[in-house]
This record gives structure tokens, sequence and C-alpha cells, in this order.
């Protein structure tokens, strides 16, 4: 297991050149380029903005704010396992030529994933800043939040784009997957607006969690739940074990398959 840490030190180059990579590749022969990584969560901002108050009567208050810290977390999330998915089919050429530890790819996409993240995260301090909230002490959470967030992509994301290499169809289920869980998870409505016969499918949803606790941080100004962090964490440790083990076990075939 410590093979993996060794592997990132040594060939930190590689990983922080195909991070520079992902991020620039993402909006490839784009005019705006990383401009988009605001004006997409913009865009769905605006979009869930008007359809959920205005059509279907959400009286949340500050609702924009609301929903910033729902909508650009989950974007990280599912945009991350949607790369990461088909990274090694798709690098599949490099895989057969050239030697470098295979699990460079999928953290490279996760980890520029975060990087947007980041970046768009600054379109939840201006909402925030200029929707007369402001900003407290509870700010010094967002990077614990953000680490366990980004194991849990991380584990996930190494298990399927592992086992996508022999199944490419899994790619497609993944996708059908994430609109389920994004229904799932308290994105564009509150957790306790969903009755009670109901609450346990967002009791068995991680980004329940993780989208609470940025809400914790930015919305309701409140502390965060350390308690659901640290499961959360543990959790996400156990993924990414379980995650490394798989794809150490599978990688030895990446070459015949790809």
């Amino acid at each position: 297991m410590l093979d993996i840490f060794k592997n990132l030190y040594k060939y930190r180059e590689l990983l922080k050149t195909s991070v520079k990579k992902e991020v620039r590749g993402k909006y490839k022969n784009s005019f705006l380029g990383v401009i988009w990584s605001f004006l997409n969560p913009l865009l769905q901002i605006m979009v869930y903005a008007i359809v959920f108050p205005l059509i279907l009567r959400n009286n949340q208050e500050n609702y924009v704010i609301f929903l910033c810290c729902g909508l650009i977390p989950w974007n990280f999330f599912a945009t991350a396992i949607n790369r990461s998915a088909f990274s090694f089919v798709e690098n599949g050429n490099i895989i057969k030529k050239v030697f470098f530890p295979r699990e460079i790819i999928p953290i490279s996409v996760v980890t520029s994933e975060a990087v947007n993240f980041l970046i768009s995260s600054i379109i939840i301090l201006g909402f925030v800043l200029f929707g007369g909230l402001g900003l407290t002490k509870y700010l010094i959470f967002y990077p614990l939040v953000l680490l366990v967030q980004y194991i849990i992509i991380l584990g996930i994301s190494i298990i399927i784009s592992s086992i996508c290499v022999y199944l490419r169809d899994l790619q497609h289920f993944v996708g059908v997957a994430l609109q389920l869980f994004f229904y799932a998870a308290p994105v564009v409505y509150a957790a306790n607006s969903i009755p009670t016969e109901y609450q346990w499918i967002l009791k068995y949803n991680p980004m329940t969690y993780i989208i609470n606790s940025y809400r914790d941080i930015f919305y309701n100004q409140t502390m965060v739940d350390l308690k659901s962090l640290g499961m959360l964490l543990l959790i996400g440790i156990v993924c990414f074990i379980i995650g490394y083990i798989i794809f150490n076990k599978l990688q030895k075939g990446f070459a015949e398959q790809l």
C-alpha cells in the first residue's frame, strides 16, 4: 500500500504535468478556456434558481447561496467520477508504450477537478459576500471537507476506472447512477423537505453529509458535524484502500485489454 505514495513522490513531476494537462485539456480549443470553470456552474445555478423558486415554488431563504453550496460540490463529485471512469481506456496507447505508475492517470483527473472546484468555490464566496451573509470563522473547516470529499472521490474513481478497462459498458451505467444520486442528495432541495419515510435515502448517500458540511460553513454558518465527517473520512480511506487493491490486481492485464 505504501508503494503508491513512493511512486507518487518519485513521479511527482509527471503527476504535476498530468494535472496541468487535464486542467488545460478540459477546455482545449475553447475561446474562453478556464473561464468556463466559472461560467458552467454559474449557468447551471441560473437555471435552477429560476426553475425551483418560480416554477416549483421553492421558498428556501437565500436560495441562490443555498444552491451554490450544493451544486458546485456535486459537480466536482460527478464530473471527477465521470471523467475518470474511462481514463485508463483513453490513455491506452500511453499505457502500452511507456512505463509509469498507472494510478497517476485517475489521480491526475480527480486532482484536476479538485483544482476546478477550488476555482468554482470563488462563486460561493462571491454570492455569500454580496448576498450579505459574510464569512465566519467556520471557513477554516473548508479544507477538511474538501479533503474528505477528495479521498472519497479518489477511492470510487480508482475502482470504476480499473473495472472499466474490462467492462466498457460500466461507463454508461455510471452516468445513469450519477443522475439517480443527484436526486438522492440534497443538492437542489433541503434535506428536511423529504418525507420521513424516505430520509434513509439521504442517510446512506455520502454526498448528503458533504453538501450539508459546505452549507454549514457558508449558508448556515454553524459548526460542521465533525462526527459525520470523521466517519466519512474513515469510509473514504477504506474505499481508497479497496480501490488500490482492486487496481493492483487488475492493472496486470491492462496492456492486453487496451
